[in-house]
């Protein structure tokens, strides 16, 4: 592999080391299956979460593991769905006293390995719901056989289930509700540059100068649209519209991720932030909540994302419930 300086075979299993190794007090690690679990959990929390995927993509899901998010998270390896086994055993070991609640991306292998691991749970006796996110406004087409793709909203919905499951609601209770956030929920990225691929030298795939591939996913699949690039303002202001004009109920305040793809630097993703703040405030909407940052890159792909989250009053609190894990901003998020 061309894009790490360790052998392929052996990159997840290092990473989650280093990982758990930097967050003793938070994390454990499972070898066999491979996951990540949290030491603690809040004492009314009724309802295992789990969340999962393919890696490259971090710090989803590893790093949203701790008091008041994920109970655990199941890595596949590079851009590749988890086993069902690595998905039954952290349910098995994350389920609470009401069952297990899996938070799923709207990918094909991640819905066929979370779906065989619920219904071994189900023969076990441990009760098991799903919430699907599909945000991804690049896959909204009736062409589209599978549905919006999941991206960037996985981890709003993530920190607004954990704040609720913290309450003590049960598991139907929490189906209902992720889903809910899930519905409010839209996103679409950008990108001008392929990440460098996992099995080849070079970039996945070419871009000529001046172009950027518009509604790109988080694998490095190539969107429906590669454009010449409109300039910054134009790029955003399109952006934050097309999100605007299919987000339902967009009347209040919003939860606003502004996501870099793993090669885009802080500086550029803060003045995208100023910019999308500015658009959301001409519009008479208000951001209850943020978080500017690379928390759902495509290994080093540069580019970014923009998430939207309608957010209903009753939702704030859970927004805002304490969290304590190794890469959520708990503090700077509520401000």
């Amino acid at each position: 592999m061309n894009c790490l300086f360790l052998p392929a075979d052996h990159a997840v299993e290092h990473a989650l080391h280093g990982l758990v190794l930097s967050h003793p007090t938070l994390l454990r690690l499972n070898e066999d299956p491979l996951y990540v679990a949290a030491r603690e959990r809040h004492p009314g929390r009724r309802v295992g979460l789990v969340s999962g995927g393919g890696s490259g993509h971090e710090p989803l899901h590893t790093g949203f593991v701790g008091v008041g998010m994920l109970d655990a998270a199941v890595p596949g390896r590079i851009f590749a769905s988890p086993h069902n086994r690595q998905v039954l055993e952290a349910s098995r070991d994350a389920a609470g006293e009401e069952g297990v609640l899996h938070i799923v991306k709207n990918y094909t292998g991640d819905r066929i390995n979370f779906g065989i691991a619920a219904e071994r749970l189900r023969a076990d006796g441990i009760p098991v719901r799903r919430v699907l996110i599909d945000d991804d406004l690049a896959t909204e087409s009736d062409e589209t056989a599978t549905g919006r793709r999941g991206t960037g909203a996985t981890v709003l919905v993530e920190k607004l289930l954990g704040g609720a499951a913290d309450t003590g609601l049960g598991l139907d209770e929490l189906a209902a509700l992720g889903t809910q956030f899930a519905a409010a929920s839209r996103s679409i990225a950008v990108a001008s540059r392929a990440q460098t691929s996992p099995s080849r030298a070079g970039e996945a795939f070419q871009l000529p100068d001046g172009t950027l591939e518009y509604g790109v996913g988080i694998h490095g699949e190539r969107a429906a649209a590669t454009l010449e690039h409109p300039g910054f303002e134009r790029l955003v202001d399109r952006m934050t519209h097309q999100l605007l004009g299919s987000l339902p109920q967009a009347t209040g305040p919003v939860l606003l991720l502004v996501n870099g793809l793993g090669a885009t630097t802080l500086l550029e993703l803060q003045a995208i932030h100023a910019r999308v703040t500015g658009l959301l405030e001409e519009r008479g909407l208000g951001v209850a909540g943020r978080l500017v940052g690379t928390f759902v890159p495509a290994l080093d792909m540069s580019g970014f994302s923009l998430t939207l989250t309608a957010l209903r009053e009753d939702w704030h609190a859970y927004w805002n419930a304490p969290a304590l894990t190794p890469a959520f901003p708990a503090t700077e998020s509520t401000r």
